[in-house]
């Protein structure tokens, strides 16, 4: 079995260890599915490490703001630097990590001259445009990418203090099965609550409901219809869980068809439980396009799709 393929790039260096990195692990399951869901970027969770907050920014694909093509991007961010005093800076050491699956250890790479990289307001985020190139985290020899699953990782060193412990896991799921669920509406123009909530239904093992405010909500409010989806259990998720789901909603043409339809992704949490949109319908096209209100009544339908599961580890 050969070694791994790299380009040989200035400032890149690259070692092995067996050693895990302390800090941050990644794990991505059915990773070929970012890119068929179109995740052409993805934040991990918050980090601490030598007293600052972090995050890792994966590329699956390249970061294409930078025109990097055929290779994985990975950077690491500074986050949560509001209360930070005027004119901070922060020096750390960062080394990356991606794991051989199939030898047990861990592919490190840095900076060729193990030099400190540099924190500061105008500068949140540092990295490598070009982490790996893809042929060679595709090819299973290498072990990199095995059942589809990957493990990304990272070391900060600021100062001599580490946090341990930390970690998330990604599965996005292959094959995913939508979930439609149809909402009768009735006496519309009686409606005077502020939204009304569907029965909660089922899919891809969460619960959801259809929220519905007839008289608008923010940018819609008087004289349109907003529409959201719901995530009917993020109060009883385990911290740090986030849901991916595509969705579409649909406001629909009881006569010829023409349904209102409104498509969207979304990362569903305990602090970002809906979606949607606030000028969904007009209530003109309710009053005066046949179809959208018969006797009264409307049709609203949710389908969606669970694409992934973020769970901290």
């Amino acid at each position: 079995m050969g070694s791994p393929e790299f380009d040989d790039l200035q400032g890149i260096e690259r070692m092995v260890s067996a050693t895990p990195p302390a800090q941050y692990v990644v794990k991505i399951q059915s990773y070929s599915s970012l890119s068929k869901n179109s995740v052409g970027k993805y934040e991990s969770g918050v980090f601490q490490a030598g007293g600052y907050k972090w995050k890792l920014v994966l590329y699956p694909n390249g970061n294409k703001s930078k025109n990097v093509k055929d290779h994985v991007s990975l950077y690491l961010s500074m986050v949560e630097t509001s209360s930070l005093p005027s004119g901070w800076e922060v020096h750390a050491l960062v080394r990356f990590f991606l794991r051989d699956q199939d030898k047990d250890n861990y592919l490190i790479i840095q900076d060729a001259m193990r030099e400190e990289w540099h924190f500061h307001g105008m500068k949140l985020e540092c990295g490598f445009d070009q982490f790996i190139p893809l042929k060679t985290l595709n090819d299973a020899q290498n072990g990199y990418l095995m059942d589809d699953t990957c493990v990304f990782g990272a070391e900060v060193s600021v100062t001599k203090e580490k946090s341990t412990g930390q970690g998330e896991n990604l599965l996005m799921i292959k094959g995913a099965i939508s979930q439609k669920h149809v909402w009768k509406v009735d006496n519309f123009w009686k409606l005077d609550k502020e939204f009304y909530d569907s029965k909660v239904f089922m899919a891809g093992n969460y619960k959801w409901k259809i929220r519905l405010y007839p008289n608008g909500k923010g940018s819609g409010l008087e004289g349109f219809v907003s529409l959201y989806l719901v995530s009917a259990d993020t109060d009883t998720l385990p911290p740090g869980t986030k849901v991916f789901a595509g969705f579409s909603l649909r406001v629909m043409d009881q006569l010829q068809g023409n349904n209102v339809t409104g498509n969207a992704n979304h990362w569903f949490s305990a602090s970002d439980q809906q979606q949607g949109w606030g000028k969904f319908i007009s209530h003109i096209s309710l009053r005066h396009l046949y179809g959208y209100l018969t006797n009264d009544a409307c049709l609203v339908e949710a389908e969606v799709t669970v694409l992934g599961v973020l769970n901290a580890l």
